[in-house]
């Protein structure tokens, strides 16, 4: 990593200049239409936290891509999504819309399987910032692409789809995810403690915001949609994947201050969200 690429820290008052400006002339058009491929009948909780992580996170309108038998389900907790049944199947056969999107998101609840790259490879081929998560991670190589490909996988999931060892990232995770994000060209969202956002002109920051209450299953699954509802509303798609990140680990630490760490469960997280940004603001 040159001297010029070292990485730097997304301050709170960095997150603050940057968050966008609700306009009262604004309507749901102008905050974007974003598509969320997630969950399953194993997983049908990751489509919920997803969802309701875009939703809290300014989003315009959302739909949600998901097997009919999670649609019965989220319907009733988050009505205001609107549902493409089976819209992994769909979007990988070819037969969903894709070029009225703001931004997608997909992976939350998804297996990493034929049908998950099909989807994946589609998606690649549009021309908003595609966001890849848990089930839509895989060993793949990323052709360049006008709009933004932001992946966000743990240490392991990172693993996986490098072929490094755990043991080779944690020690100089910085260095490694701006490696990837270049020969890539795509950002890599590092998760951990002191998550590393890597674009690919080695422009990289270190996140100063969470802790240990966001070692807890789901909780990625709701960054996965706070990144696709701040890539919805933000002008500057950089910010709205440093501010995501950001926003998400200052609602761990809003809870931590009255609560204990290991209580936190991944729901919560959106639910501390309008608070938190509103401290921002």
């Amino acid at each position: 990593m040159t001297e010029q690429n070292e990485p730097r820290v997304w301050t709170k008052e960095k997150a603050k200049i940057t968050l966008p400006v609700r306009k009262n002339s604004g309507h749901k058009g102008t905050y974007g239409t974003g598509l969320l491929l997630a969950g399953s009948r194993d997983m049908p909780g990751a489509a919920l936290l997803s969802g309701i992580g875009a939703l809290r996170s300014g989003i315009g309108k959302l739909v949600i891509g998901t097997e009919k038998e999670v649609v019965a389900h989220a319907v009733s907790t988050i009505p205001e999504a609107t549902y493409l049944s089976d819209g992994l199947h769909k979007v990988g056969n070819g037969s969903a819309e894709l070029q009225e999107y703001k931004a997608i998101a997909a992976g939350p609840g998804i297996e990493p399987d034929h049908a998950a790259e099909k989807a994946v490879q589609m998606l690649l081929k549009t021309s908003c910032p595609v966001v890849l998560d848990a089930g839509a991670l895989s060993q793949r190589s990323y052709e360049k692409r006008d709009a933004p490909t932001i992946l966000t996988p743990h240490p392991g999931e990172f693993s996986r789809i490098t072929g490094l060892e755990i043991k080779e990232i944690q020690e100089n995770r910085a260095n490694t995810a701006s490696e990837w994000a270049a020969k890539w060209n795509v950002t890599i969202v590092l998760k951990g403690n002191e998550t590393v956002i890597a674009f690919p002109d080695g422009e990289t920051w270190i996140n100063p915001t969470g802790d240990g209450a966001l070692a807890k299953g789901g909780t990625g699954d709701t960054l996965t949609g706070m990144l696709l509802g701040m890539l919805c509303c933000h002008e500057n798609w950089r910010h709205a994947v440093l501010n995501a990140v950001h926003l998400h680990g200052a609602c761990a630490k809003k809870w931590t201050l009255t609560r204990s760490a290991h209580t936190l469960l991944a729901h919560e997280i959106s639910g501390l969200l309008p608070e938190v940004w509103k401290s921002y603001e």
